[in-house]
């Protein structure tokens, strides 16, 4: 069994009202996932562009793609990365459920707080190495190997901060229902 939407998702209005700093949290998180999704749509868009004027450059003119390609994997790294917190608070991500159907709901629910818990613990790891990562890219002034040479430290610090707003969105997902709302 595909993971499909959670009984409980589409009730929106209850969530953490309980508690008016999770609350606000919730919307400035919401808020902040929303505009990145506008920027990693632009990004997505401006890959193409950067792309396909590549491949029309080498086949028409057969002139040489010095940033082209690098350029494209940066803006692909970081619209994949900073859009995983608004995945995953739409529960886009892939989840195989086998076990939904057999466990009574409670069950169910604690089942699905763990797994929470665990993918937060991962992704807090991979957080903190990926900070790490950027941090020493930028103190040491690792650039790529390529001939147009970008800095390191930006895709880096677009995979530590994407990785960052993943686990504050599952850090959310894991203490609302300790207010008492329903589960997203």
């Amino acid at each position: 069994m595909m993971h499909g939407p959670l009984p409980d998702q589409k009730s929106r209005l209850a969530t953490a009202t309980g508690n008016g700093l999770v609350a606000a949290f919730e919307r400035a998180l919401s808020w902040c996932n929303n505009i990145i999704v506008v920027f990693a749509a632009i990004a997505l868009i401006s890959a193409c562009a950067i792309l396909s004027d590549s491949v029309l450059g080498r086949a028409l003119f057969h002139s040489p793609n010095y940033w082209q390609d690098e350029a494209a994997v940066f803006l692909l790294v970081g619209a994949t990365f900073m859009t995983s917190a608004y995945v995953q608070q739409q529960r886009g991500h892939i989840g195989i459920e086998a076990f939904v159907g057999l466990l009574s709901p409670t069950v169910n629910r604690i089942r699905l707080w763990l797994v929470d818990v665990a993918s937060l613990l991962f992704c807090a790891f991979f957080a903190w190495k990926s900070w790490t990562l950027a941090h020493e890219a930028w103190v040491d002034g690792q650039v790529s190997n390529s001939m147009w040479s970008p800095p390191l430290a930006i895709p880096y610090a677009l995979m530590a901060s994407g990785m960052t707003l993943l686990c504050l969105q599952i850090l959310l997902q894991i203490i609302i229902p300790i207010f008492g709302a329903a589960r997203r």
